[in-house]
């Protein structure tokens, strides 16, 4: 897929949350997952409080406040209509789907979208979160007993999690507890990436103990372990958006190479292995009624929902575009699947039934 023939932004309205990725496959842990998620900022506010982590702090009230349209809900929406924002609709029955919209102003996203919703509205919660629109960095990293690695790109968020990048691509970082790598030299980047690594140290035990008796936390070296979403803008700063222990769990004995290899195709191994196969482009736009073998390597521009089927079925999945980190890269890993992302030039060099070895082990292709 051409990024530039296919309009992103319907791309972006077909994204599904990791969470439904993992019940489309059926993963043991989805419930787990949709619980940790759906309570991401009430942790977030307790680093917030204890370590002063700075994080997204939404405007919180019942749905069925904003329904009825209490006093306290008025007050809010006159203070704050005309701000740009992401409503999240939490359920307190963790079985009920999560539903949010991003991107519009309170007082529309309340008269259109939030009555539009067919729930029983005294069984949610509402988050109203600001909603960066000058964003300069977002990253995505896990911390483990190995050391930290992640991504960092210039501009949205969703850029890391859905794969599709508007411009830059992302740098990977890693770093061992005693030496960092990149994949790029950016000297903006190396600085952004050691100052959030900085925010999750916590030196005072008596805040470690706090931590680790209120939310089960662990420290590895003194950094917080876990899976973490971050966003810089013009607008607020440094913000975490995101704190998950569940993520980290499936990733703690992972620590990336960061190198740049000089191969015809390379990329990132999002999930290990190394299988031979005959090589499947499906392009996006050709997506409708594709199919796939066994056999086969699925190769295309980045994964989507739209790709499941094909992802389940494959050999083994190589991208142009994505991150390791991203939803897709997750859960290639999860599926079992040997996938290597962000290649850049996978559909552009490879054929329909070209014989290739998939080393994901090591990030590269090779053609037999």
């Amino acid at each position: 897929m051409d990024e530039k023939s296919v309009d992103l932004t319907e791309l972006y309205k077909k994204q599904i949350s990791l969470t439904e990725w993992f019940a489309n496959i059926k993963h043991s842990k989805t419930e787990e997952l949709r619980l940790e998620d759906n309570n991401k900022r009430d942790r977030l506010a307790v680093l917030n409080l204890i370590i002063g982590l700075p994080f997204d702090k939404p405007h919180q009230f019942s749905a069925i406040d904003i329904y009825n349209q209490t006093d306290d809900f008025k007050k809010f929406l006159v203070e704050h209509g005309e701000d740009s924002c992401a409503l999240r609709l939490i359920p307190f029955d963790p079985s009920l789907p999560k539903l949010r919209m991003r991107g519009q102003r309170v007082k529309d996203v309340v008269a259109g979208w939030f009555k539009e919703q067919k729930i029983d509205y005294s069984k949610y919660k509402a988050d109203f979160v600001p909603n960066p629109i000058n964003t300069k960095f977002s990253s995505i990293f896990i911390v483990n007993r190995k050391g930290i690695f992640g991504e960092i790109i210039r501009g949205g968020h969703n850029q890391l999690t859905q794969g599709f990048h508007d411009g830059e691509k992302p740098i990977n970082f890693s770093y061992d507890f005693n030496e960092w790598k990149f994949s790029l030299n950016d000297e903006l980047v190396m600085k952004h990436a050691k100052e959030i690594i900085n925010s999750i140290k916590v030196e005072d035990l008596n805040k470690r103990s706090y931590l680790t008796d209120k939310l089960g936390s662990i420290f590895i070296n003194n950094y917080l372990y876990g899976y973490f979403e971050s966003v810089d803008s013009k607008d607020f700063g440094l913000w975490f958006i995101d704190y998950n222990v569940t993520l980290a769990d499936m990733y703690k004995e992972i620590m990336p190479v960061i190198e740049r290899k000089e191969t015809l195709i390379a990329g990132q191994p999002a999930s290990l292995g190394k299988v031979q196969g005959r090589v499947k482009i499906i392009m996006y736009q050709n997506l409708e009624n594709s199919t796939i073998n066994s056999d086969e390597i699925l190769v295309c521009h980045v994964t989507t929902p739209d790709y499941f089927n094909l992802m389940q079925k494959s050999l083994g999945i190589i991208t142009n575009g994505g991150g390791v980190l991203s939803h897709a890269g997750i859960v290639a890993r999860e599926l079992g699947k040997p996938c290597i992302i962000g290649t850049g030039n996978a559909t552009e060099v490879l054929r329909d039934g070209d014989l290739i070895e998939l080393d994901a082990t090591n990030g590269i292709v090779r053609k037999l």
